[in-house]
């Protein structure tokens, strides 16, 4: 089939240069989001799947919406059979949904209806989800509302953080999308409606919603700091400003008692206390600094006396 790509972070190259290395599909042509500021000097940056596109010598469409009617008329132009979506990061509209002749297939991760919305991954893992997976299926206006192609299913571990478990699910998307695509192609694999039970939202994740709350249990402060892991961070109050935190370890019970958010140094490990045990923490962030171990952050800090995270 004739495809046109549609994806934008790292989690979709999998399935884009699945597509570009599969002998029967020709994608035609790449849409992604507009070059954006990045890094120390904000420069203009491409997309990593257009990075990919570009690499690969096929043509990269980055309009400002996708409802802009120069790129509508570019569609169609195009004639794509098909366009898979991973993570394009707009919605579509009506017009454009109705070019391709099988339409727009999302690879989204997550078990459909679980977890419609942005943030999947981060959701799965925030509410202690132990099997997660990926779901291919046919975009429509709603969101992630579809009918469903295929599905892989992943383990959620008992230290990933979002960023593991997503590397995981783009591979194993990356195959199911191809797989999916086969089906459509030879007429072996229809849509199916999804469920009306088990529907639940993931809107996307802001900077408010990964701070650290040291008063919760520690399995939840565990699982919160795991879901925002890489991004966008999880972090808490210290000293009248932001300390970033990497995952942390809970205690069992009994070892050690401390007050929500009381610091412990120790020689080797820096506690903090939380509504049951403590956790141990792995790597901080002051402002203005780099992730770095917890004891090498106190020592610095001087931490002296009863001080507290939060």
């Amino acid at each position: 089939m004739r495809l046109l790509f549609a994806g934008t972070p790292d989690p979709a190259v999998p399935s884009l240069r699945a597509l570009l290395e599969h002998p029967g599909h020709e994608v035609v042509a790449v849409l992604t989001r507009p070059d954006a500021p990045a890094g120390r000097g904000r420069r203009l940056t491409r997309s990593p799947v257009g990075e990919l596109a570009d690499a690969a010598g096929i043509p990269v469409l980055t309009p400002a919406k996708p409802s802009d009617p120069e790129f509508l008329d570019t569609l169609r132009a195009l004639a794509p059979d098909c366009a898979p979506v991973v993570a394009y990061g707009a919605l579509l509209p009506r017009p454009v949904l109705d070019v391709p002749v099988h339409g727009w297939v999302n690879l989204h991760f997550s078990l459909l209806p679980a977890w419609r919305g942005a943030a999947p991954v981060q959701s799965a893992i925030r509410h202690g989800d132990d099997v997660t997976g990926a779901t291919t299926f046919r975009l429509e206006e709603g969101m992630d509302t579809g009918p469903t192609y295929g599905l892989v299913t992943e383990t959620v571990g008992a230290t990933d953080t979002a960023g593991d478990l997503l590397g995981r699910l783009a591979e194993s998307g990356a195959r199911l999308l191809a797989a999916t695509l086969d089906g459509i192609a030879d007429g072996t694999l229809t849509a199916v409606p999804q469920p009306t039970e088990g529907v639940s939202l993931a809107p996307k994740v802001t900077t408010a919603d990964a701070r650290a709350d040291f008063t919760t249990p520690a399995a939840a402060l565990d699982r919160l700091i795991r879901s925002v892991t890489p991004e966008p961070g999880a972090w808490c109050g210290f000293r009248d400003d932001r300390l970033g935190l990497g995952p942390v370890r809970p205690l069992r019970t009994g070892e050690v008692e401390l007050a929500p958010g009381e610091l412990r140094v120790e020689r080797r490990r820096v506690l903090a206390g939380t509504a049951t045990v403590p956790v141990e923490l792995g790597e901080v962030k002051p402002k203005g600094k780099r992730f770095m171990p917890a004891p090498d952050w106190a020592r610095g800090a001087r931490i002296d006396g009863v001080e507290y995270l939060g």
